[in-house]
């Protein structure tokens, strides 16, 4: 019989799913409880767990530890061999198994309740060493596993891992986790750029291409290309910005008698604008969706749009945004 690999991945997902579902609804008041002791521990978060507990531990405290919530993942048979002094009276543990039964959390479960650390258990079975040891017992609901002999942890991994998510998204809004805060624990790669504010990359100052709109185009051009932006803020005697010209409308507008003409016969008027505290990645989306290469930096403080910064395509290309 030919394997179809396509109704595998299905059957796969959709018990997953299913499994997903499960949790969803069985969760109540002791997630509330849970949350409430992470967010109130004076010291950090410690995850444990064996196995594919383990690793799923790991991505938990990878994900907590990333979104303002203090989390150290401490192996628990590590963990009798010296590592318990890791652990401190103010931290509160997280630990994950499936059955409640993992002889490795023995000496974790002891240690807790000697010297009176909260300890929250993710497991399948309450009335397992680990969930009666617990003062929150997080049960995960029976589902199948995906695998076909019922062996292979796929299904149960996977609600772990989402409760994980589940407590870390509670704690960062309860936290009040801005994209700021976020970018202090991400300021590589492409992720760290997209979260960078246009303040922090914006062209300022005397750098600034800005010009009246009754300028003559021969000294307008003679500006913009010692600017080297390739466009020119047109502003008002109240230094509102009125309108831009960019390399496009002079293309427009090219005719024997361009010089002769003002800034404002050629300008377009109202140009888009952004505002200095605005991420780069919303930019770089105005930038795409409106196809244009460059933005003017507003100053949202008065009624009237001020230019205050400028910023471009290649300076986020530059900085890893685009």
């Amino acid at each position: 019989m030919t394997h179809d690999a396509l109704t595998s991945a299905r059957n796969t997902l959709n018990t997953e799913a299913a499994g997903l579902q499960k949790l969803a609804e069985s969760i109540g008041d002791e997630i509330v409880a849970a949350v409430d002791l992470l967010a109130n521990a004076q010291g950090r978060v410690i995850v444990s767990g064996m196995g594919k507990s383990g690793h799923i531990g790991n991505k938990i405290t990878a994900t907590m530890a990333s979104t303002g919530t203090p989390a150290q993942f401490v192996h628990p048979a590590e963990a009798s061999h010296g590592d318990l002094g890791m652990i401190t009276t103010q931290d509160v543990i997280l630990a994950l198994s499936w059955s409640g039964g993992t002889s490795e959390l023995g000496g974790l479960l002891a240690y807790a309740q000697r010297f009176n650390i909260p300890l929250i258990a993710i497991t399948s079975d309450a009335d397992s060493l680990l969930g009666s040891s617990a003062d929150i017992c997080l049960t995960l609901p029976k589902a199948d596993e995906a695998c076909p002999n019922g062996l292979a942890p796929t299904t149960s991994t996977t609600m772990q891992l989402a409760l994980g998510d589940a407590l870390a998204v509670a704690l960062l809004e309860r936290r009040s986790f801005s994209p700021s805060d976020f970018k202090n624990f991400h300021p590589g790669g492409k992720l760290g750029a997209s979260l960078s504010l246009v303040k922090d990359v914006m062209h300022h100052g005397d750098a600034l291409p800005l010009i009246d709109k009754d300028v003559m185009m021969d000294e307008a051009l003679l500006i913009m290309t010692e600017k080297g932006f390739g466009c020119l803020g047109v502003v008002n005697p109240q230094s509102a910005l009125i309108g831009i010209v960019t390399d496009g409308d002079l293309r427009r507008h090219m005719s024997a008698d361009l010089l002769n003409k003002t800034v404002g016969d050629i300008m377009t008027k109202d140009p888009m604008t952004i505002e200095s505290n605005s991420m780069t990645a919303q930019a770089l989306n105005i930038m795409n969706e409106n196809k244009i290469q460059c933005l003017f930096v507003c100053d949202t403080s008065t009624t009237q749009k001020e230019p205050i910064g400028l910023i471009r395509v290649l300076d986020l290309l530059r900085i890893g945004t685009a």
